[in-house]
């Protein structure tokens, strides 16, 4: 059976027609009526020239829009690029040059930064998600209107480009990673098989759609006929609110989403009861993270994967206390090696680099094959992240390879540090770098957030580490800030902090 995810709306509207399957703001949607969106977004796009193999861009933030256009492409053979809505107008107008759209969609929130940079970019046609849009652009519900909803011919599939997300970029230019269609089948089937959810859940997608962790939720909600609530920004207390108001059963998020939603006033006030599981990944979840919400009758469950290769491995409910900061054991369909610098193997607890295999895994980075020569080798998609598995088989992320420090010969991965540094119940927030050392090469350097209403000098938190951690460990240096630079999912922007502070 050749894979389309288009096919996937279909089948779904045939078979729950009158089901609601997504939610947003006041807006609540069939499975039909879903699909009919589908169909007019695929035949307006076909009317204006759009086709297989061509790429269109969306910028926007998680709207109803998102499923026409994903659906909507896929069932044509098109392709959907997302873009970063964090980012600056040159940074915007790069991804759209790099991927050559042909057609640019936008919210109405983005109307005077596209117009800032629309002159400089390839795409012909500008499409608004407005009542008023722009004089150059056109109105996507006139155009969806002025669309028929019937069936068009489905056009590619398999191992055809389905999406493009681009890297956050943290080191130098964003790469664009295709993902096909059949990567988001067998993410929906990876799912079903390792955490064994069944049809008739619903949840609630409030990591942005420009992001893998967001965008896979797509295509797994209609798989199994889940009601899908979209929150438009995250926001905790709304989040919360969803929740408790839609019955919500289980959800995805990063760490530090779970951090702002227990700073909510009244947080324990909420009814948490119709959630099963909490799936959370594109960061390691502090211990005593998990162990916080454990205490309150909640199932955290670590995630590891990458847009690369989204389903690495799990950690189950079973060991989330006993392996904690684990990231557990690879998914149904996955396969995960840890090798030495050679590429070979490694004995159980000896720290290598994290390799991946399975039918998640990215066709290649867009126009860039020494890039993609370099990730994937053999049929193996290296990280880049360096871990250790232990002899049960669950793997510990510790760190990503470049920002490993070698401070005197010693190797340190700044993951590690970080999170012996979270247990000091004064501090808020944590990123360990390297900097530059005339003597040891490299030193340990700490930037840290303190809590509000807390007191902590830098030889305090010295001090205190000293029965925390190995000697070579210790950070030389404290930096107090008010913050962490982070990307959009949480992931802290260490480049940005060696810059600044490794002198």
């Amino acid at each position: 059976m050749k894979v389309n995810i288009g096919d996937f709306l279909i089948r779904r509207a045939t078979l729950s027609p009158t089901k609601i399957g997504l939610v947003c703001d006041d807006v609540r949607l069939t499975f039909g009526e879903m699909n009919d969106r589908a169909n007019r977004l695929a035949n307006a796009m076909t009317k204006m020239g759009v086709k297989h193999g061509d790429t269109v861009a969306l910028l926007a933030f998680n709207e109803k829009e998102y499923y026409d256009m994903y659906f909507g492409l896929g069932k044509i053979g098109a392709i959907l690029t997302p873009v970063n809505y964090r980012l600056a107008g040159p940074e915007m107008a790069y991804i759209l040059d790099d991927c050559k759209a042909d057609v640019f969609v936008f919210s109405k929130d983005f109307i005077e930064i596209v117009d800032s940079f629309r002159n400089a970019v390839p795409a012909e046609k500008f499409i608004a998600i407005s009542d008023s849009p722009p004089e150059w652009a056109d109105s996507f519900e006139t155009v969806m209107n002025e669309s028929s909803a019937a069936e068009p011919e489905l056009t590619g599939g398999d191992d055809d480009t389905l999406t493009i997300l681009y890297t956050s970029g943290t080191t130098g230019r964003p790469k664009g990673a295709e993902l096909t269609h059949n990567y988001f089948f067998w993410t929906s089937v990876n799912m079903m098989s390792t955490l064994g959810v069944t049809v008739g859940d619903s949840s609630v997608i409030a990591l942005p759609l420009f992001h893998i962790g967001g965008l896979a939720g797509l295509p797994w909600g209609v798989h199994q006929g889940m009601k899908i609530v979209l929150q438009r920004s995250f926001d905790p207390q709304g989040f919360l609110e969803i929740i408790q108001e839609e019955k919500i059963s289980g959800f995805g998020a990063v760490p530090v989403l779970l951090d702002f939603l227990k700073l909510v006033p009244d947080f324990e006030k909420y009814d948490f009861s119709s959630v099963q599981t909490i799936l959370v990944y594109a960061a390691p979840v502090p211990v005593t993270l998990i162990e916080e919400y454990n205490e309150s009758g909640i199932e955290v469950r670590q995630l590891y994967g990458m847009t690369e290769g989204c389903q690495g491995t799990v950690l189950d409910s079973e060991n989330a206390i006993s392996k904690a900061g684990s990231c557990g054991r690879p998914f149904f369909h996955t396969e995960i090696r840890v090798v030495d610098e050679k590429g070979v193997d490694v004995e159980p607890e000896v720290k290598g680099e994290v390799l991946l295999r399975s039918q998640v895994m990215m066709k290649r980075y867009w126009n860039k094959p020494e890039a993609t020569a370099d990730t994937i080798k053999d049929g193996w998609l290296y990280s880049g992240d360096i871990g250790r598995m232990d002899k049960d088989g669950f793997l510990y992320i510790m760190d990503r390879k470049k920002d490993m420090i070698i401070s005197g010969g010693e190797n340190i991965y700044p993951a590690e540090v970080e999170d012996y540094l979270l247990r000091n119940l004064k501090l808020a927030d944590v990123a360990v770098i390297g900097y530059n050392d005339d003597r040891w090469g490299e030193s340990v350097r700490a930037v840290v957030v303190v809590k509000p209403g807390e007191q902590l000098t830098e030889q305090e938190l010295i001090n205190w580490c000293q029965d925390q951690m190995g000697k070579f460990k210790i950070p030389k240096s404290v930096i107090i800030v008010d913050a962490i630079p982070r990307t959009p999912t949480g992931k802290i922007l260490k480049k940005d902090l060696r810059e600044q502070y490794n002198k």
